[in-house]
């Protein structure tokens, strides 16, 4: 019996995490995460991704050289420092104006509703920034807050591809659940990033959101 209330003791924090993590990052919570698709409607729209199989193959570059990576980095050094050049340094790493706007306005949201809601002046902190500073603050685990963070990144942009490409719901699932091993994999090595961490090399990722700001015709603002 004691061996129960101690295992119970262990899990429930636990527990009360992954219900904030998936309240925090949930569609639902108000950042508009779904009005930006980071440059994939460009690709689309210049057929660099056309299906399922190119969608899952952009989406893991993202996860290993782009927006998902340095994001990941971002996250981890504002758990662990408070250094206002980690949000100084996330926004000039934007690759486009629209990237920019993408990350601050969903940070500056994330914040006020963090604020509202938990009562936690955070400031107005980019998104990734702004995710991993409340991570520290309601004493959230980083590598779940990163697997977290990631796999709601892969969702959005799996969502804005399938109302861009002829894919069903099933299809985007089967890509999340293919990408899960290597978020996993990416949340652990990121525990204890800072900035010395970062690198981004997914050009054709930063191309495509510069130019989506001169598309002629488009569903999303980045």
């Amino acid at each position: 019996m004691a061996g129960l209330i101690a295992m119970n003791t262990v899990q429930r924090p636990m527990i009360t995490d992954l219900l904030t993590l998936a309240q925090l990052l949930s569609p639902s919570f108000p950042v508009g995460a779904f009005a930006y698709s980071h440059g994939l409607e460009t690709a689309v729209n210049d057929r660099l991704i056309y299906d399922a199989t190119t969608l899952q193959g952009w989406l893991l570059d993202l996860l290993d050289f782009g927006g998902a990576q340095s994001d990941a980095t971002f996250l981890n050094a504002a758990y662990n420092s408070d250094d206002p050049d980690i949000d100084t340094t996330a926004r000039s790493f934007a690759a486009s104006a629209e990237r920019l706007m993408e990350i601050d306005l969903q940070g500056a949201a994330f914040c006020d509703t963090v604020s509202a809601i938990w009562g936690h002046e955070i400031g107005q902190l980019c998104y990734p920034v702004a995710v991993g500073r409340t991570a520290k603050i309601l004493n959230l685990d980083p590598e779940l807050t990163t697997a977290m963070y990631l796999q709601a990144f892969i969702g959005n942009l799996t969502t804005a591809a399938m109302r861009l490409l002829p894919l069903g719901q099933v299809a985007g699932q089967k890509i999340q659940t293919m990408l899960k091993p290597r978020i996993a994999e990416i949340a652990a090595k990121s525990i204890g990033g800072t900035l010395e961490d970062l690198h981004s090399s997914a050009w054709m990722s930063d191309i495509t959101a510069m130019r989506h700001e001169t598309q002629y015709s488009r569903v999303f603002r980045s």
